[in-house]
């Protein structure tokens, strides 16, 4: 520790030397002769007790300087690029995730409107004639479906379920689809079904004949 603190001191005391002796010289050419002489003469005797090995070592102190800024410096740059991979791989990962997060929202949100144009040209092949509230109780009857436990649990797949609905059977609802045949109020019926209007409670079927509650030509059950 005391050598380290001597080293130090030194390195000072060599910066400062080096300073008045460059200093000197700069002065003496504005000096006139004999000053000038009397400066060189100060310079010349401190470069001599420079060059004194056995008292300052400065071969030494000046390659421990040197050795000791190049490892800071090294040290500095290693961790600045560190810094930098870490923030460019953070930015990375957050540009990654929000992206995943758009896709999937992205996609939601279309399968959200073909489903809701499934279920509208399902309302107006079955319901097209009926009340509106009809058409919404149709809507309500394929909702059931999806959250009784009993049917699979998605529009698509609850309207197109093997011997479920006439129209999906002979291709009409296809058709309809395909065509955007169905009406606005279908439309609006299928959103408000989607919506939670539900004029028949649980009910999971409907028919035009038979019995039930009644609404329209239908009757729930």
């Amino acid at each position: 520790m005391k050598y380290n603190q001597n080293r130090r001191l030194l390195c000072a005391c060599y910066a400062a030397g080096l300073i008045l002796l460059t200093g000197s010289t700069s002065l003496a050419a504005g000096l006139s002769a004999p000053e000038a002489d009397t400066v060189q003469l100060q310079a010349e005797a401190v470069g001599e007790t420079a060059a004194d090995g056995a008292a300052w070592d400065f071969a030494e102190i000046t390659a421990g300087i040197h050795e000791d800024t190049v490892a800071g410096i090294r040290a500095a740059a290693e961790k600045a690029h560190e810094d930098y991979t870490e923030k460019v791989e953070e930015e990375r990962r957050k540009a990654e995730e929000e992206a995943a997060r758009e896709a999937a929202a992205q996609a939601a949100a279309q399968t959200a409107a073909q489903e809701k144009e499934l279920l509208a040209a399902l309302i107006f092949c079955e319901a097209g004639n009926q009340p509106y509230e009809g058409q919404v109780a149709v809507g309500a009857v394929v909702m059931n479906r999806v959250n009784s436990g009993q049917f699979p649990d998605t529009i698509t797949d609850v309207i197109y379920q093997s011997g479920q609905f006439t129209p999906a059977m002979t291709g009409w609802l296809d058709s309809v689809l395909e065509s955007d045949g169905y009406t606005d109020s279908a439309m609006q019926a299928a959103g408000d079904a989607l919506a939670g209007s539900n004029p028949i409670g649980d009910c999971l079927y409907f028919s035009t004949g038979g019995n039930g509650y009644q609404l329209g030509d239908h009757f729930f059950r």
